[in-house]
């Protein structure tokens, strides 16, 4: 579909983030290394946080309804992430360093997303909404990329 709505957009990615922390969830009910266990469970919560940001927004009628109701023209669909196939079914041994590979493309590929939405905005509201995400989501990254390396540690 060539035009979308912000919401639409801020729902796949709420969605997305959703299936992520299922799918590390289901990681990390199999996995025998403890170590994986902790950094998986890490990443199902912060995947359901933000979840459950994204749908915050969608949920509230104040500050952000305006540029949630915004028209874009885009002929290319979201992007469906093929990251998320990469994960694998399952963990076998070694350490978590594929799945947070996997994690840190997805969150760049939702980052170059929100980037090239501000990038592209017709409106103020829009960028500076998209743009807000965008750095939001670089925080994010870095935090996981901090913690995970502190479990690594240990």
């Amino acid at each position: 579909m060539r035009f979308h709505q912000v919401k639409e957009l801020v729902t796949w990615a709420a969605d997305l983030h959703r299936q992520l922390a299922d799918q590390y969830q289901r990681l990390a009910d199999q996995a025998s290394n403890e170590r994986q266990k902790m950094a998986l469970a890490y990443l199902v919560q912060r995947e359901t946080k933000q979840s459950q940001e994204l749908a915050s927004y969608l949920a509230e009628s104040g500050d952000h309804a305006a540029v949630l109701e915004t028209w874009f023209d885009d002929p290319a669909d979201f992007p469906h992430a093929p990251v998320l196939g990469r994960l694998p079914e399952r963990l076998d041994g070694g350490e978590v360093q594929d799945v947070l590979a996997t994690a840190l493309a997805t969150h760049r590929t939702l980052q170059d997303l929100y980037e090239h939405r501000a990038e592209r905005a017709g409106a103020g509201h829009e960028e500076e909404f998209f743009t807000s995400l965008a750095a939001e989501h670089q925080a994010e990254v870095r935090r996981i990329v901090r913690d995970l390396q502190r479990l690594e540690a240990y």
